[in-house]
């Protein structure tokens, strides 16, 4: 077995179809991997298969009609290598590895998970807490979602710490408080910090959160019930109190959530839903028995069959995956190696896992809710993409553009006096925010400038001679009719003018009577009228407001960084090693005045005398660390 694929194919001008089925009459019936390439010799899908001959001909040999969009892709495929391997396994590994360092365009690659947030409780810990956490190890920690959104997330946490008195400060907090902080006074919190707590009693607390994580909420409740009237016995009627008015949030909770099978399972049950150009994979998440979410993840064209997609999925969702059930139920496929992808997931759970397709009864019923809530989520995001599409026709047509403007890039520049200068740059695409296209820049040049600063961003960002470049379909520059001057000369300079429309949007000016922004076009004295068009300005000024936000809160961030070097430079004994540690721990002056002696001797490098010069330098500066009320406004800088 190697795992290096071939060389590109050679341009063939020959009837490629008859090339193709003479290749395909020459391939093995056995386990390996296929790369399909095009023209150009860019890999355009990977794929195993057990029987390579048998899966490529369900390409290349149709015997009855395809539809549309497959028909389309598979005239893109100009040739095909395969590579043998010893075993499904074999071909499995060498597919994944393949994929992760090809990643072809029509091959099902879902976003990294670490998006997705999920809570994260260490029991290694002396009094475990609980975080929000994007990213998932395995170190010994449990692990519970994933939530649908940060929000969702925020909101357990939030139950979990008015009903449950986990500790709430961090760890490098908790090992130097020296009194307790304010949610031990209103009984929010046990401060193990501080007080003698039984470690007993905190892990019970522990078990209780757990069950309520996992969905055990009515086994949670009834053990609740039984401490209260254990408390209501001995006339302990403050505790059984409190102990009632959890029960009753536990039960109002257990309420909201939907019971959909009587074994009180831990399951996911599957569903997909497809249109021509894209696929939607929905996510019931079932734990004991009750409904807890949903979630949804959407899949671009891919040359895949509904039983690929399916698998890959399962494979890449569930492969690192922390929150793994026991049971997976997937609508009716044709997966021919549903051991092997068991036995894999049964590796990373470390128990057996169950992979169904149930054909009637109580989980069929799942599958087609399942199935229901991604067509469901299909049609609405056909339903924007097509309102997306239909904004843009109109943002074209009304701002006189050459292009339908697909991609959009927005640049605006943040200052204060010429200090810490910075400019940012965002990016829509197909009417959506594309974050992780976001980016940010450090001005060089001197002054409070804005022309200066545009045009040095504008080259910076446009200047590479770069095929990889992605050029966008229209830029925007916040600043009226002198920024957009300078976006021309620079652009002109580069020689790419014409490769795609410059607009400028200036805020109206109240003091002159104008009720409106402004759009600014080259070639053009007077701004757009727009008057009649506000879901075009509306959603013009969307990304202008964004890039706006973007950029200050980069301004801010360096300005304190850079105030917080200079506030340390005046510090005696404090070099550039321990400067660095400082800053690579608290990040700002904020932290740094609410930290205790003892927390600033610990870093590396640093000594409780120097830690003692800074904090006293920070008072002679005008920054005392908080008291009495900063203690009522922080409970964890009490």
């Amino acid at each position: 077995m190697t795992s290096t694929p071939p060389p590109p194919p050679e341009p063939c001008s020959e009837d490629l179809s008859a090339v193709l089925q003479e290749k395909l009459a020459r391939v093995p019936h056995d386990p390996g991997v296929y790369l399909m390439h095009d023209a150009d010799g860019a890999i355009l899908y990977v794929g195993k298969a057990k029987d390579l001959r048998r899966r490529l001909s369900s390409y290349f040999a149709r015997s009855g009609p395809m539809d549309i969009k497959t028909g389309l892709l598979i005239k893109k495929i100009a040739d095909f290598k395969t590579i043998l391997t010893g075993s499904e396994q074999e071909a499995l590994i060498l597919e994944s590895n393949l994929i992760k360092q090809h990643r072809p365009r029509y091959n099902v690659i879902l976003k990294d998970d670490k998006r997705y947030p999920s809570l994260r409780l260490d029991p290694g810990e002396p009094f475990p807490r609980l975080t929000l956490v994007r990213k998932t190890v395995k170190d010994g920690a449990i692990y519970f979602g994933p939530f649908a959104s940060a929000l969702a997330a925020r909101q357990t946490i939030k139950f979990i710490n008015k009903y449950f008195k986990l500790r709430k400060c961090r760890t490098r907090r908790f090992k130097t408080r020296t009194r307790p902080c304010l949610y031990c006074q209103i009984q929010g919190c046990l401060a193990p910090c501080c007080l003698d707590v039984r470690p007993a009693d905190y892990e019970e607390i522990v078990r209780e959160v757990v069950l309520f994580l996992k969905g055990r909420a009515p086994e949670l409740i009834r053990r609740v019930k039984d401490q209260m009237q254990a408390a209501a016995a001995t006339q302990e009627f403050e505790k059984a109190a409190a102990l009632r008015d959890k029960m009753f949030a536990l039960t109002a909770t257990l309420e909201k959530q939907v019971a959909v099978t009587t074994d009180f399972e831990d399951r996911d049950v599957i569903g997909l839903a497809r249109s021509e150009t894209i696929g939607l994979v929905a996510v019931l998440h079932i734990r004991g028995g009750y409904l807890l979410g949903t979630q949804e993840v959407s899949i671009g064209q891919t040359l895949a069959g509904d039983d690929e997609i399916l698998e890959a999925f399962v494979r890449q969702h569930y492969g690192q995956s922390p929150w793994l059930p026991g049971e997976i139920l997937l609508p009716e496929n044709g997966i021919d190696d549903i051991g092997l992808l068991e036995e894999e997931l049964g590796r990373v759970r470390g128990a057996r896992v169950h992979i169904l397709s149930p054909q009637r009864g109580e989980k069929r019923r799942l599958v087609k809710m399942a199935k229901d809530n991604a067509a469901s989520r299909l049609k609405e995001a056909l339903a924007a993409a097509e309102h997306n599409t239909g904004l843009l026709e109109r943002v074209k047509d009304r701002l006189h553009l050459t292009r339908l403007p697909v991609r959009i890039e927005c640049f605006d520049n943040s200052n204060i006096g010429g200090d810490a200068a910075v400019a940012a740059m965002v990016v829509f695409e197909k009417g959506k925010a594309r974050k992780d296209h976001y980016r940010h820049y450090r001005v060089a040049s001197p002054g409070p400038d804005d022309y200066a600063h545009m045009a040095e961003v504008l080259g910076r960002r446009y200047g590479k001679d770069d095929t990889e470049t992605t050029w966008p379909d229209l830029v925007m520059v916040d600043g009226g009719r002198g920024q957009l001057n300078i976006a021309m000369a620079i652009l002109g300079d580069l020689g790419l003018e014409s490769r795609f429309d410059v607009v400028a949007i200036a805020k109206k000016d109240e003091a002159r009577g104008e009720n409106e922004d402004k759009i600014f076009k080259p070639g053009r004295s007077n701004p757009l009228n727009l008057t009649r068009d506000t879901d075009v300005m509306l959603f013009l000024q969307r990304i202008r407001d964004e890039a706006h936000r973007f950029a200050i809160a980069f301004h801010r961030r360096r300005r304190t960084r850079i105030g917080l070097q200079s506030a340390l430079d005046a510090v005696p004994g404090i070099g550039p090693g321990r400067k660095k540690a400082l800053l690579q721990h608290f990040g700002g002056i904020e932290k740094m005045r609410a930290a205790t002696v003892d927390e600033i001797a610990a870093l590396p490098g640093m000594s409780r005398k120097a830690a003692l010069a800074l904090l006293a330098h920070l008072r002679e500066q005008g920054w005392p660390r908080p008291e009495t009320a900063g203690q009522a406004a922080d409970p964890e800088t009490t």
